[in-house]
C-alpha cells in the first residue's frame, strides 16, 4: 500500500503513526498466515506486521523475534486463531483500541492470554461480564475457569443460579464437558423445575453420545453421565405425570429406582430413598404477608394446637411460616405442614423464639423457618399446624 508522502508529519502522535502503519504493507518486515471463517474460497490470508511493534507490546512476540530462538520464517502460519481475532489483537497492539463483538471476544481473549497482553485481556473480560447472560453463560464459564477469572467465574454461576432455565436450555449447555453438567446438578442453589433440569441433563446425554458415535439408550446415557449425575436429579421434587412421563421414557433409571419412586410418590415407600428431597433454594425468595394490620389479635388455643388450611393457585416453595406474638414475648413453638388428606407429615420444625415487630408490618411476630423448604402444589389443600407456648396474643 503506497503512502501519501509525507505521512508522518500529518499525524501528532506516536499512537496515530503505529495505527497508521496498522495492518499496512509500509514497513512491515513480517507477515502472519491465518484460517478466514467458513472458508468462502479463500481459506487463508495474510496479515502484514511490524516485529518492532509487535515486541514492545508482548513479551512472546519479543522472543519470537529477537530471542535466542528467534523465528526467521515469513510468513509465519497461526493454524490455531482465525483472521478476524489476530487482527482485533493487532489493532490492539498498535493503537489501544479493539472492536469486540459476541463472534470474536472468546478467541481475542485466547490471544491476549497466549501473548501476555493482560491489558487487552481485561478489556476481554470487562466485555464479556457486561454481556453475560443465561444464553451465553455455558459459552464464557469454560473460559472463566481456563485463565482462572475467579470474578468472572462467580458471575457466571450466579447467573446460572439465578435464570437457571434459560441457561440450560441453551444451545451452549449440551457442548459444556461433563465436569460442568455434575457442577450444576450439584448446586443448592437454581431457579429451575427439577423436571426442566433432567430434561437439559438428558439433552446433554444424548448430545455426548452423538458426539462420541454411540447409541443413545438408556445403559449408555447413565454410563456417560455416571452416578453421581444420576443422583444428583433430585426426583422426588417432581410432578408425578412429569416423571412417570418424561423420566420414564427417557430409561435412565432402572426398574427398582423407578418403582421406589412410584412408591415414595403414593406414600408406599418403606425404605430410605437413594434421591435428595430437599428442595433447592432460589433467589426470588418473597415473604407473603395475608394480614397487613389486625384490630382485635389472635388468640392462640390454650389446650391443643393451632391450625389453618391453605391452598395456593400455582406451586410455590414454602421456606417457612410467621406466627404473631406479644412485643418481646418468648414462645416454643412446633410447626408442621400437613397433607390432609392422608396425614402425611411434610416438614417439621421446632424451637424457641422471640417476638419482633419487622419492618413491614405494625404487628409483633416471629419465623419459624424450615430446614428444608418444601413444594406447595397448586389447588391442593394444606394444613398448618403449630403447638404454641408462651404469653397469648
Amino acid at each position: 500500500m503506497a503512502a501519501e508522502e509525507n505521512w508522518q508529519t500529518k499525524l501528532s502522535t506516536t499512537v496515530e503513526k503505529t495505527a497508521f502503519i496498522f495492518n499496512n504493507e509500509l514497513l512491515s518486515d513480517v507477515k502472519f498466515v491465518v484460517s478466514l471463517p467458513n472458508g468462502g474460497g479463500e481459506s487463508k490470508k495474510a496479515i502484514p506486521a511490524h516485529k518492532f511493534v509487535l515486541a514492545i507490546n508482548s513479551p512472546v512476540f519479543f522472543a519470537m523475534f529477537y530471542g535466542r530462538m528467534a523465528e526467521t520464517k515469513d510468513p509465519i502460519e497461526l493454524p490455531d486463531c482465525e483472521y478476524e481475532s489476530l487482527l482485533e489483537l493487532f489493532r490492539f497492539l498498535y493503537s489501544d483500541k479493539v472492536n469486540l463483538s459476541g463472534n470474536n471476544v472468546m478467541q481475542v481473549l485466547y490471544l491476549a492470554n497466549k501473548y501476555i497482553v493482560p491489558s487487552l485481556a481485561k478489556k476481554c473480560t470487562e466485555y464479556l461480564r457486561d454481556n453475560l447472560k443465561a444464553s451465553n453463560v455455558f459459552l464464557i464459564l469454560p473460559h472463566a475457569q481456563i485463565f482462572e477469572d475467579k470474578d468472572l467465574k462467580d458471575r457466571c454461576w450466579k447467573v446460572i443460579e439465578e435464570q437457571t432455565e434459560e441457561a440450560v436450555t441453551s444451545d451452549e449447555f449440551v457442548a459444556v464437558d461433563r465436569s460442568v453438567v455434575e457442577s450444576v446438578v450439584k448446586r443448592e442453589v437454581l431457579n429451575v423445575r427439577e423436571v426442566e433440569l433432567f430434561k437439559a441433563v438428558d439433552r446433554w446425554a444424548i448430545k455426548e453420545c452423538e458426539r462420541q458415535g454411540m447409541t443413545s439408550d438408556g445403559r449408555t446415557k447413565r454410563q456417560i453421565l455416571g452416578e453421581d449425575i444420576v443422583n444428583g436429579i433430585r426426583f422426588p421434587l417432581m410432578e408425578e405425570k412429569d416423571f412417570a412421563s418424561v423420566v420414564f421414557d427417557s430409561h435412565l433409571l432402572n426398574h427398582e429406582e423407578f418403582c421406589n419412586l412410584i412408591k415414595h410418590y403414593n406414600n408406599f415407600l418403606n425404605n430410605p430413598l437413594q434421591f435428595v428431597q430437599a428442595c433447592r433454594g432460589i433467589f426470588s425468595k418473597q415473604r407473603c404477608q395475608r394480614f397487613k394490620t389486625f384490630l382485635s389479635g389472635w388468640i392462640y388455643n390454650y389446650n391443643g394446637p393451632d391450625c389453618i388450611l391453605l391452598t395456593v393457585n400455582k406451586p410455590i416453595i414454602l421456606h417457612g411460616v410467621q406466627h404473631f406474638g406479644s412485643e418481646r414475648e418468648e414462645y416454643t413453638v412446633k410447626t408442621d405442614i400437613i397433607d390432609p388428606l392422608d396425614n402425611n407429615l411434610l416438614v417439621s420444625r421446632g424451637g424457641n423464639y422471640v417476638s419482633k415487630k419487622s419492618y413491614t408490618s405494625t404487628y409483633y411476630g416471629f419465623d419459624v423457618l424450615f430446614d428444608r423448604p418444601i413444594i406447595l402444589k397448586a389447588n391442593k389443600e394444606y394444613k398448618i399446624k403449630s403447638i404454641i407456648k408462651g404469653k397469648h396474643q
